[in-house]
């Protein structure tokens, strides 16, 4: 194919460049696309400021991206499932699909999964690439390329909130305001939960929290007590929450989670943090207080769609600035920096 497939290439720390790749064939299972959106993600910003995360560490050239959609341009031998035109949300990671955890249904699980943008794994930045046809959802005339982009984050959302169980009876407190904490609230908004509060340390983010359904917000300030947060936040439910939903991974709101929360209740931990915290183990488990985590989503994907689909969840104003794909490296300074009270930067590829 003589087509142009410029990609965003992140060569090691604050090194991303854009360059002409190759366009590849699609296998047997596999369809080619015409990529549309592609959203910035935390851990793309983290891998360009830091090169790493954890043990997965960028130690040559990788194409980044992988909140993304696009619209099928050629298909596999074997693809049935779609045809060429349907325009789809990718899910970006693709398991073994035989093992004990695929089998099972935890295929997030898997030690075998290829994950777009987790280094050596390349991503879906660029203007053509190709993926499992089974792990892309057609999306209905209705929904637009860029809410197929945000399927991504809105699915941690929806497996942050099964994992906790949320319900009609369920008191949430969801700790960060950033894009999983936002998705977070919309997800739990349309569960049904009984009541969401949810706190930040940056005003404008809890501004768009109440923007989208929050029934109050909480401004933590640096300098106030944990002992008085804790009181703050019990005021503001009348009560304690029942379930607490940490989307910021930081030591301080890790303890808030386990501290402010009804005993009998359940804290999941959906933040990244740094590979050892101290926490009050002793008061969750006195208080019969469960923590689980999460790690990405599994089998979430289709209710995400839904959820669109059907208007229960509105992501659209997550997105607060756009650019082309030739302005990658303005899209990533604006997403680092939080310039303009940057949520969601969505990139266009076509």
């Amino acid at each position: 194919m003589a087509r142009e497939n410029l990609a965003a290439v992140l060569y090691g720390i604050n090194d991303l460049r854009l360059e002409n790749t190759s366009i590849e064939e699609p296998e047997d299972d596999e369809v080619l696309l015409e990529m549309g959106c592609v959203g910035i993600c935390g851990s793309d910003v983290h891998y360009l400021v830091n090169g790493r995360i954890g043990d997965f560490i960028v130690k040559k050239p990788m194409i980044i991206g992988h909140e993304s959609s696009g619209t099928v341009t050629k298909l596999g031998k074997n693809v049935k499932n779609l045809k060429v035109g349907d325009r789809v949300a990718i899910e970006p990671g693709v398991p073994c699909r035989v093992c004990k955890f695929c089998k099972e249904g935890r295929y997030n699980l898997c030690k075998e999964i290829v994950f777009c943008a987790t280094p050596p794994v390349h991503g879906s930045l660029r203007r053509f690439y190709k993926h499992a046809a089974d792990f892309c959802f057609k999306l209905p005339d209705h929904v637009s390329l860029e809410e197929g982009a945000l399927l991504e984050p809105l699915s941690v959302g929806v497996h942050a909130c099964k994992r906790a169980g949320i319900g009609i009876d369920s008191k949430v407190l969801i700790l960060g305001a950033g894009p999983i904490g936002l998705v977070t609230l919309l997800v739990a908004k349309a569960m049904g939960a009984n009541k969401v509060v949810i706190t930040d340390i940056i005003e404008n983010r809890l501004n768009m929290a109440k923007k989208l359904g929050a029934d109050a917000t909480y401004l933590v300030q640096k300098d106030r007590s944990e002992k008085d947060v804790v009181a703050d936040i019990h005021r503001i439910f009348g009560d304690e929450p029942n379930r607490t939903i940490d989307a910021s991974g930081a030591q301080a709101s890790i303890r808030l989670a386990i501290l402010a929360t009804r005993s009998g209740g359940m804290v999941v931990l959906v933040g990244n943090s740094a590979p050892e915290v101290q926490i009050p183990l002793i008061n969750a488990l006195t208080r019969e207080v469960d923590i689980r985590g999460i790690f990405r989503y599994a089998n979430d994907y289709g209710d995400a769609l839904e959820l669109v689909a059907s208007g229960k969840v509105n992501v659209k104003p997550l997105i607060t600035h756009n650019y082309k794909i030739e302005e990658t490296k303005q899209a990533f300074e604006t997403s680092k920096t939080g310039a303009g009270g940057a949520i969601k930067v969505m990139i266009h590829c076509k």
